[in-house]
């Protein structure tokens, strides 16, 4: 029994606080960067996370002590001021969001790095390491108890480190704040304008969530640094915004996002350089590293969004485009009188990509028959082609008689107009080039 409490006990001193840290930070930013990412502000959180350092300095200078509280006025009111100078500058320049956004923190930053240097500051326990690293491998917990049962007893309150409880609070407050402003925050995310008519205060709602980036900013600095911070405001949402089209979907899906990360870049920043006789890597440039995997396996393989269904889809589109024309030209050529067309001659006449493939799944489904090299319409591909022709003439007569073109100019245009769900507006019985158009039962 001896040596399972002790490796217990181990894991509990070396693993619990750190990781717990970990998750905390990223689900309080993760939860945050939805609406960051929504309203094309992600490099706002970039922004507060570089330019809360000078405030964090200042706050230091003037309190005279590193307490959380005064950290975190300091680092608020920073916040706010990158906000209030990111506005001043993009209006009183005329220069876009990022350029503004981009100036004002690396001025601030500089600034921040400046003053740390600096030998007034050099009392204050925070270096450009802590800063962009951070130091989760400290909170380790050497009094650790070797059974689950002490380790849930009253006792072990007073022995969490102060970043886990800071870090636990903050994940808190934005967890209810998106909780209970869910509605507002959506509208204003989406609408500003439409938020204002609402009666809820668009302005108010952004200096709002700009605050609370500032806070789990500076609660995320001195355990996981800047770098982890500027990445889980912006991974996990991104991440999550390509798997779903609903916000309150994609807020769930970027928490898993988030914690998986943390999980996943502590784990994998021992156990991975482990497996190769190397020393374990900082922990959260680990988390970093795997949001950043998860992120780019989304954009991927994501079901909807992801490159591989794009192609997929895009692929099926082109065939089908395909098979249309590929219908519509034997129509065509049956409508000439002509019984049955050769493979080679379709296949010259038509632009369209993949015909030949086109043709196997017409054969297959059974609208067009082969006898050799001779292809011909079944009932089932004439009924389908006469719709597609129906709808190309359809077309071609709306856009001579209601948007004004030439008869020898619609052609291309009806082209890429057939293929749309949408019906065509009703029109007469013949197209403008005096070809009769096929009735909606197909052919007669």
């Amino acid at each position: 029994m001896h040596q399972p409490s002790e490796a217990l006990r181990t894991l509990l001193a070396l693993d619990l606080f750190p990781l717990l840290a970990g998750v905390l930070a990223c689900v309080s930013c993760g939860v945050l960067g939805n609406f960051l990412v929504l309203r094309r502000l992600s490099l706002m959180g970039d922004a507060i996370s570089h330019s809360v350092l000078p405030g964090l300095v200042v706050a230091f200078l003037l309190a005279g002590t590193s307490s959380p509280l005064a950290m975190l006025a300091g680092a608020t009111i920073a916040g706010i001021a990158t906000v209030v100078l990111v506005e001043a500058v993009k209006k009183l320049g005329r220069i876009e969001p990022g350029a503004a956004m981009g100036v004002v923190f690396s001025v601030l930053f500089a600034l921040g790095v400046l003053l740390i240097e600096r030998a007034a500051a050099r009392n204050l326990h925070l270096d450009a390491d802590c800063v962009l690293h951070g130091q989760l491998e400290y909170l380790a917990w050497y009094s650790a108890p070797d059974t689950l049962a002490a380790l849930v007893s009253w006792s072990t309150l007073g022995e969490i480190p102060r970043q886990v409880v800071v870090l636990a609070i903050t994940a808190a407050v934005a967890i209810a704040f998106v909780v209970v402003l869910f509605k507002e925050l959506r509208i204003a995310a989406f609408d500003a304008a439409l938020a204002t008519s609402q009666g809820f205060h668009a302005t108010a709602l952004h200096y709002a969530l700009m605050v609370l980036v500032a806070a789990a900013t500076v609660a995320s600095f001195e355990a996981v640094g800047s770098i982890l911070v500027i990445a889980m405001l912006v991974c996990p949402a991104a991440t999550a915004r390509l798997l779903t089209n609903r916000l309150a979907t994609q807020i769930a899906w970027s928490v898993a996002i988030a914690i998986a990360s943390a999980v996943g870049g502590y784990v994998g920043s021992s156990a991975i350089p482990a497996a190769f006789g190397l020393d374990a890597v900082n922990a959260a440039g680990g988390m970093t590293v795997a949001a950043g995997g998860l992120l780019v396996t989304a954009i991927v393989a994501a079901p909807r969004h992801g490159v591989v269904s794009r192609l997929v889809q895009r692929r099926r589109v082109a065939l089908r485009v395909a098979l249309d024309d590929a219908l519509a030209a034997l129509y065509r050529n049956a409508e000439a009188g002509r019984d049955a067309i050769a493979e080679r001659e379709l296949a010259s006449a038509l632009p369209a990509r993949r015909i030949a493939g086109a043709l196997r799944v017409a054969t297959r489904a059974g609208m067009v028959e082969r006898r050799g090299d001779a292809l011909r319409l079944t009932p089932e591909g004439t009924t389908r082609a006469s719709a597609l022709v129906r709808r190309h003439r359809l077309w071609e007569s709306y856009l001579v008689d209601q948007a004004g073109y030439a008869p020898d100019h619609v052609h291309d245009p009806a082209e890429q107009l057939e293929h749309l769900d949408m019906p065509p507006p009703a029109g007469p019985s013949v197209d403008p080039h005096g070809r009769r158009i096929p009735g909606p039962r197909g052919p007669s």
